[in-house]
């Protein structure tokens, strides 16, 4: 009888054990989970990949319950969660709806239930891919860079240029015209480099300095026809900071404004746009194609006076027909006022926004912590500080899609060395939400990939080309020449 009762107490204590160490009897708690990458109350796209994300605590099992307007999935693992592509689609095909999220987890022999967050879904679909350059943040490991493609709905990447293929020759970032896959640019150096043109799917590899530019096509941007592309030309001179919180500064001892008309490889420009008095830099054009917007701040002596060095804003007419430009400038963001420097300007499709970094002097934020994104309403002059969108530290190299609802851009907010894409949404009121990283297969890429994602540029389709392409292009096809 004794033995009996033993074996019975054995017995209750075990189910009494087996009770607690189960997810439905998890203590609740009013917090929510400690996860990477931060995927809590953020806004996304019905088109995205999976949010896939881990706990960064000691959890040694791990719970997701994910719950939308038509139907639900529940997801285990140990800390990383990977949810199944096929049932996340299925839950993002109701379309427009707040998708709750509940994380359990066991530590310490005991199961927690952490507060629910939310998945906000949008109907606004962003465009499919997404491209940038991949690279070490060292600028002594320039020669070990990669031209990546990857699509947005699905976790599929392809390199469309490796400099290991083209004798190490440093690559620029790929940039498009109108998110359109058929009309893209990139500038490759080397002895047989030049900048290569996608143009209706025809690759060109031009030399875009005449006898009268200071140096080579730099920073542009491409005309929606494709026809013409804008220019800064700029004599570039980097130099390395003492200072701990700063590691590069990048400068130009001279920079100019020109036009290239690629179909009839000639170079515009105007006087007062390549004169030594001022710098410009960065130039885009409007949506319609009728203007240049591009950056300029008075010639300073450099580097004893970097940090009074600031960038305004600029506006001239463009005629299409002809690639002239205006003659008239207006200031649409005067650094002197606004107390800072601005750089990398992209207008919205829609051509109701500028999106711009601005940071405290210079040119080459990606090293200045303050570095911060604003957009300008080209309609009201409103400046929205996107407070919701900035982290603590550099954000900068963005784009928008071609529905002007998202745009991705490069932070470094996770460490404040390795720049990764994150996208926000911009609503019909024109305010951005809270943004969110790329997501990845496996959610611990980011910690041992040890790659900055450079340059993000968001496109409808894949390019059609790839690094066996450039590759040929850059041993075997004759440089176009432009004058």
């Amino acid at each position: 009888m004794k033995k009996r009762l033993m074996i019975l107490g054995v017995l209750v204590l075990l189910f009494l054990i087996s009770c607690k160490q189960s997810p439905q009897n998890a203590k609740t708690v009013d917090t929510f989970p400690a996860i990477y990458p931060d995927y809590i109350n953020v806004t996304i796209p019905e088109n995205i990949a999976p949010l896939n994300f881990m706990l960064t605590d000691s959890a040694k099992n791990t719970v997701v319950t994910i719950e939308g307007k038509e139907g639900s999935l529940t997801v285990s693992g140990e800390q990383k969660i990977q949810i199944p592509i096929k049932k996340w689609k299925e839950l993002l095909a109701a379309g427009e709806q707040t998708i709750s999220v509940t994380v359990t987890c066991l530590t310490n022999e005991e199961w927690t239930q952490y507060k629910p967050f939310s998945w906000t879904v949008k109907p606004d679909e962003i465009d499919g891919f997404v491209s940038y350059r991949l690279i070490e943040p060292g600028y002594e490991v320039w020669n070990k860079i990669q031209l990546v493609e990857r699509s947005i709905e699905t976790f599929d990447e392809r390199v469309l240029a490796d400099n290991n293929l083209t004798k190490n020759s440093c690559m620029n970032c790929h940039i498009y015209g109108n998110n359109n896959p058929e009309l893209s640019f990139f500038h490759m150096r080397g002895p047989n480099g030049g900048t290569i043109l996608n143009r209706d799917g025809e690759l060109r590899k031009i030399n875009t300095r005449n006898n009268k530019m200071i140096a080579n096509a730099t920073y542009g941007n491409l005309h929606p026809s494709g026809r013409f592309g804008v220019f800064s030309s700029n004599i570039v001179i980097p130099e390395f900071h003492s200072s701990q919180s700063k590691r590069l500064e990048v400068y130009d001892s001279a920079s100019d404004l020109i036009v290239i008309d690629f179909d009839n490889d000639k170079v515009n420009t105007h006087p007062f746009l390549s004169d030594t008095a001022t710098f410009e830099t960065f130039p885009v054009f409007s949506a319609d194609g009728k203007s240049i917007y591009y950056c300029s701040a008075p010639y300073k002596p450099l580097p004893d006076s970097i940090k009074s060095l600031r960038y305004s804003i600029h506006r001239i007419d463009f005629d299409p027909e002809n690639g002239t430009l205006g003659t008239e400038v207006d200031t649409v963001w005067n650094s002197e006022t606004q107390h800072g420097s601005a750089c990398h300007l992209k207008t919205s499709p829609d051509g109701k926004h500028l999106l711009f970094t601005v940071a405290n002097y210079g040119t080459f934020p990606i090293w200045h912590r303050e570095a911060d994104l604003q957009m300008l309403n080209l309609q009201t002059g409103e400046i929205d500080i996107l407070k919701d969108v900035n982290g603590p530290n550099s954000d900068t190299y963005h784009s928008w899609s071609s529905n002007s609802r998202w745009f991705v851009f490069a932070s470094k907010r996770d460490n404040g060395l390795y720049g990764k894409p994150y996208f926000s949404y911009v609503d019909e009121n024109g305010k951005a939400h809270k943004p969110f990283v790329l997501p990845q297969k496996d959610p611990e890429k980011y910690d041992f990939m040890l790659k900055s994602f450079n340059i993000p540029e968001l496109s409808t389709g894949q390019v059609p080309f790839d690094a066996m392409d450039i590759e040929k292009i850059y041993n075997d096809t004759k440089i176009e020449q432009v004058h």
